[in-house]
């Protein structure tokens, strides 16, 4: 299992480390436009990328605040800390972690976010047990994602380039809610949700999500 999960990390790396030099969009939603920062809070984007929206959230939580950023590729996280940098921003960290296994302490966060990212895991379960783990008591998060509209082909779905691409490793809508609730998280509020769409060799539909610990 280990070697299969460190076959679909590389993947995933591979690809955006080759993605982070570029201009280009690589987000599927806007989830921190429902996050209700506030100043004092801290807060965690899973798949953080370039690091837009840490610096964002780094900002409006302030001095008394913090934000951390995670992701797997080495290339997204050097050009997170590059506009961290440039920004004069102190209240920020960059954490380069696979989501199942994130090295932050228990209920650290007011707030996490995470934009199409979570679909890349193979252990999705895992992921929301994480961000269990991770919020604070009465804290809340906010994910924009996709799910598979039928269950994926196992062609597609053990194969970790596609996987990468962001389409191969969404599970259905059910299967999503499932693991919500399985790791505990209530409140649970479907806030946006798209039409089915073509991407990659299945149809899937976009949604944002929020609910609380």
């Amino acid at each position: 299992m280990a070697e299969t999960s460190n076959s679909f990390t590389d993947s995933i790396a591979k690809r955006y480390d080759s993605l982070s030099q570029k201009n280009c969009c690589l987000s599927c939603g806007g989830a921190l436009s429902f996050a209700e920062i506030k100043p004092g809070d801290h807060c965690i984007d899973l798949g953080c990328g370039k690091g837009r929206d840490v610096l964002r959230m780094a900002t409006l939580a302030g001095d008394t605040g913090r934000a951390y950023g995670v992701d797997i590729s080495d290339g997204m996280m050097e050009t997170a800390r590059k506009h961290a940098g440039v920004m004069g921003l102190e209240n920020i960290d960059f954490v380069k972690a696979p989501l199942e296994r994130i090295p932050l302490e228990d209920g650290i966060a007011d707030v996490i976010i995470s934009n199409c990212t979570i679909n890349h895991s193979m252990e999705q379960d895992k992921v929301w047990q994480e961000i269990a783990r991770l919020l604070k008591v009465g804290g809340h998060f906010v994910v924009s994602d996709i799910y598979a509209l039928e269950p994926v082909p196992e062609e597609y779905r053990s194969n970790p380039d596609m996987v990468a691409e962001c389409w191969a490793g969404a599970v259905t809508r059910e299967k999503y809610f499932e693991h919500l609730v399985q790791a505990g998280l209530k409140d649970l509020e479907l806030l946006e949700e798209s039409e089915g769409y073509e991407k990659g060799r299945i149809r899937v539909a976009s949604f944002t999500v929020r609910g609380r610990r």
